[in-house]
């Protein structure tokens, strides 16, 4: 993917997000081990079910998007080498949030998968099954994942103790992250169950995505290395852009993603997700186009064929190649916020502009 504006964004390899990925990995795995040996009494059982359904999960991260941000964020306000073993700290916090939020997330949208497996709380109910335990087995998966994202929500807090002399300033930056997140989610539940406008559908991208996955993580890796409030500014300026453009490609997936490519289904239609892109089609289309996507996103045996037409208009009244462009805008805004960061270093600008990439072409 390339956005053509004057400030052209374009792959950079060698920005160094290969090796924050590797290093994030490494401190990872290093903090799982720990927090798994502490779990002792419950058992070889019990720490083989949190080894399988948390800590492997854990592991197989994805691009480790939020931890590059918490990196990036902390060279852009002045962070050194000699501070490295605490933004791994607040990096690794955030992508334990991450995967609590992650599990959480499959529970309720009842996802049979992810990252091509199954999702935990079908898996574990599959377990159940196997064993012959006694009880329901989908409450007993969906009641254990409840518990594994809260443990790693605990792990996220033992990770950022870690995190150097700024501890206080880190902490809030990560509670507010929490606390937006959450509060998202809740818009968005709300939404699938009432139905959203294009007005909301912005709001609970702001909370859930914008802010979630780019400007709490920058802010946090500000806050470590103890950045000054124009720094701060100045990382929300390109944080904001990018994550709204990074919500808007994830409703463009939810909608048309290849789940073999992206490691979720494409189910927004069929689950009535208060998705953009079905939001801003409703209101171009008018009466018989609303009605005809509602009968899509509100009808729970949905065939193929109908998800096909709901797609086909979408795309023919135009709002999936608004989208693009709208991506493509936010994209370009993001990198062309980057003049106004006081001293970035090279190394910081290169590795921001890739994520910029990162963020808004899922095909990577």
């Amino acid at each position: 993917m390339t956005i053509v504006t004057s400030h052209t964004v374009t792959p950079a390899g060698g920005a160094g997000n290969g090796r924050v990925r590797h290093l994030v990995d490494q401190r990872l795995g290093e903090l799982l081990d720990q927090e798994l040996a502490r779990l002792g009494f419950l058992g070889e059982e019990g720490v083989g079910l949190v080894r399988r359904h948390l800590a492997a999960f854990a592991r197989d991260g994805g691009k480790r998007l939020r931890p590059a941000f918490v990196y990036w964020g902390h060279r852009a306000a002045g962070g050194t080498a000699a501070d490295l073993g605490a933004v791994l700290n607040a990096a690794c916090a955030v992508e334990l949030v991450h995967v609590a939020a992650l599990l959480l997330d499959d529970v309720m949208d009842e996802a049979p998968g992810r990252r091509g497996r199954p999702a935990a709380h079908v898996a574990l109910a599959a377990e159940h099954r196997r064993a012959g335990l006694r009880g329901d087995p989908a409450r007993y998966g969906e009641s254990q994942t409840t518990l594994l994202a809260l443990l790693a929500l605990a792990w996220a807090d033992a990770a950022l103790l870690g995190s150097g002399p700024h501890l206080a300033d880190a902490l809030g930056v990560l509670t507010r992250l929490r606390v937006e997140v959450t509060a998202g989610q809740q818009l968005d539940l709300a939404g699938t169950a009432a139905g959203a406008d294009t007005g909301r559908t912005r709001t609970i991208a702001l909370y859930k995505s914008a802010k979630y996955t780019i400007e709490r993580p920058l802010h946090l890796g500000h806050a470590v290395a103890g950045g000054g409030p124009a720094a701060r500014r100045a990382l929300s300026a390109y944080a904001l852009p990018l994550g709204e453009a990074f919500q808007l490609r994830d409703d463009v997936l939810g909608v048309f993603g290849d789940p073999g490519r992206t490691g979720k289904p494409a189910a927004d239609l069929r689950q009535g997700k208060p998705n953009h892109l079905v939001a801003a089609a409703r209101e171009r289309t008018g009466p018989r186009g609303a009605a005809l996507l509602d009968a899509v996103l509100l009808d729970t045996v949905a065939t193929e064929e109908d998800v096909v037409v709901a797609r086909e208009l979408i795309v023919s009244c135009g709002a999936l190649d608004a989208a693009e462009r709208r991506i493509a805008a936010l994209a370009a805004q993001a990198v062309g916020a980057l003049d106004a960061l006081p001293g970035l270093p090279g190394d910081a600008r290169a590795a921001l502009t890739e994520l910029t990439v990162l963020a808004t072409d899922r095909s990577r």
